[in-house]
């Protein structure tokens, strides 16, 4: 409602027009009128008004009629109606307010009756008003929320997304960084980069049936990938059968080496327990893996349509090399994840070995245990 309230007088008696407007803006009130039915009503659409005073008795349209019209249009049917009559005509008063008037006066008015109508009117429609406004603030709160929901739901469904063909831990980043631009660049960092494959597996997938081939990939997968996640470690690809994950990239881990190891024993654990079923199938298949320790060049690669978040150089190259020299059951790492470890595990040092693509031999070690009281839960 407006500050100073709005009221449309109208009646056929220019007298009862001024008595009403003199005593009504006397009060504070701002009085529009209107001399016939027809007249009153389209000055009620075209002011909207907070309060009608009508009179019932009017040439071209009476007000009873009038009333109908207003309770007929969205716009007006919330104005009060206070009917006037010049007598007290019981059938006139009960007709207009069956036809939506809210309270009635008698001609001549008598000043009290009227401001006290008036302001019992004004009241109503203030309420009114206060219920629309806050509807509409409910409903604006309820857009808003839907809105917000909707860009939550689709954030979800974006990392759901990222997560099926991105490591976890940089998809999350993606979605809270404001510059992933900038985190997805080229950088240099020290990790652990452990590398996993199968032994006996190009052999197996030439001679087996492909159902069967996948279904042996589905459950290594399965097993592997709950391993990687509890471990907080970073998938950074499938190579078929092989695995390569990393240690404390993105996300810091300032005991990635020690992860990466107790990991890869977890690991050997569990395909151990699947190659019993492999078998029993007549699927002879082995697992080995291979850990380096070292800086690496990490960030993103590809093009435009496909892009991956790699780990780039003589570390992931070390921990695939290790993987190949890797016996059914082996779990090889280079020195510095061995010395990073030496107090907390049994190992066997190999020596030196001969990798190809290395002009050194590379000292290497066969971790075959964690030490019991140091397995402490991911």
């Amino acid at each position: 409602m407006r500050e100073t309230p709005l009221i449309l007088a109208v009646d056929d008696t220019p007298e009862n027009l001024e008595i009403l407007s003199v005593r009504l803006e006397a009060n504070g009130y701002e009085v529009q009128t209107a001399a016939d039915g027809e007249e009153g009503l389209a000055r009620a659409r075209e002011l909207e008004p907070d309060l009608i005073l009508l009179d019932i008795m009017m040439p071209k349209l009476d007000g009873i009629s009038v009333v109908r019209e207003l309770k007929r249009d969205a716009k007006l049917k919330a104005i009060p109606v206070i009917l006037v009559t010049a007598k007290a005509d019981t059938r006139d008063i009960v007709a207009g307010l069956d036809a939506g008037g809210d309270d009635y006066l008698t001609k001549p008015f008598e000043h009290a009756a009227l401001l006290a109508r008036v302001r019992s009117m004004l009241r109503q429609k203030a309420l009114h008003d206060t219920v629309q406004d806050q509807a509409r603030e409910l409903a604006e709160w309820n857009t808003a929320l839907e809105g917000r929901v909707a860009e939550q739901v689709d954030q979800i469904e974006r990392i759901g997304r990222l997560r099926r063909f991105l490591p976890p831990q940089v998809a999350d980043l993606i979605v809270a960084s404001a510059d992933h631009e900038m985190l997805l660049g080229s950088h240099r960092q020290e990790v652990t980069v452990v590398f996993c494959d199968l032994r006996g597996f190009t052999a197996f997938a030439e001679k087996a049936q492909p159902d069967a081939v996948m279904a042996v990939l589905a459950e290594y997968h399965a097993a592997l990938g709950a391993l990687i996640l509890a471990y907080e470690g970073t998938l950074e690809r499938f190579l078929g059968d092989g695995l390569l994950v990393l240690f404390n990239d993105p996300m810091p881990c300032p005991d990635h080496a020690e992860r990466a190891v107790r990991m890869a024993l977890d690991m050997q654990a569990r395909v151990g327990a699947l190659a019993e079923g492999w078998r029993n199938a007549g699927h002879h298949l082995g697992f080995g893996v291979g850990i380096a320790k070292g800086e690496a060049t990490l960030g993103r690669i590809g093009f435009d349509r496909r892009l991956d978040y790699a780990a780039i150089g003589r570390i992931p190259n070390l921990a695939s090399r290790l993987c190949s020299e890797a016996k059914a059951g082996q779990v090889l790492v280079s020195e510095p994840v061995f010395l990073s470890v030496e107090s907390r595990v049994e190992a066997a040092h190999l020596g030196h070995l001969v990798l190809k693509g290395f002009q050194d031999p590379v000292p290497a070690y066969a971790v075959t245990r964690w030490r019991a009281g140091d397995a402490a839960a991911a």
